[in-house]
């Protein structure tokens, strides 16, 4: 089975207890921006509303707000879920049935940096974030599917990886690098 993008749905909070499988602990997080982005949204919205101060200080004040509003606004619409429930991965717009999924593994900084530079293969699938330092690697094991492994930014890695079944605390490539 392949990863399909998932319709846009609207957001039901669920308990992270939320099982995933047999045994399986749920898992839920957005991938927000951290502290800089936030403060770049702040500043640009500062900086756009004193270009308008000459014009009028009532547009200005409106045109900051404006903006600080649609920023904000943007970011919320943009961010990427990752999740792990009814025996799916989630990862932005894209899903794929657990059972389908084997050898999650945690991506430190520099794990991750090697994984997206000279290893990386051009058929994986990433829901990557920059400013997020970790991820996990999950190898795909449906034979029907060209995409040999995702590559999900996270918080959270040790438990994104219990959530799909792999032991807490999970190895890190450096630990394999034969993987």
């Amino acid at each position: 089975m392949t990863a399909t993008p998932d319709p846009a749905t609207p957001h039901v909070p669920t308990a992270a207890s939320s099982t995933a499988g047999p045994g399986r602990a749920g898992f839920r997080e957005r991938l927000w921006p951290g502290p800089l982005g936030w403060g770049g949204v702040v500043v640009f919205a500062a900086v756009l509303g004193v270009a308008f101060v000459p014009v009028d200080t009532l547009l200005a004040l409106v045109v900051g707000v404006l903006t600080l509003l649609g920023g904000v606004a943007a970011a919320v619409l943009t961010t990427p879920r990752v999740e792990v429930g009814r025996g799916t991965l989630r990862a932005g717009t894209a899903r794929i049935p657990v059972r389908l999924l084997a050898a999650p593994r945690v991506l430190d900084r520099a794990a991750l940096r090697t994984e997206l530079g000279p290893a990386l293969d051009a058929r994986a699938y990433a829901c990557l974030r920059s400013w997020i330092g970790t991820a996990v690697r999950v190898e795909v094991r449906d034979p029907q599917d060209p995409t040999p492994y995702w590559i999900v930014s996270t918080r959270r890695p040790d438990e994104l990886v219990a959530a799909l079944g792999g032991s807490p605390g999970g190895t890190t490539t450096a630990d394999h690098p034969e993987g």
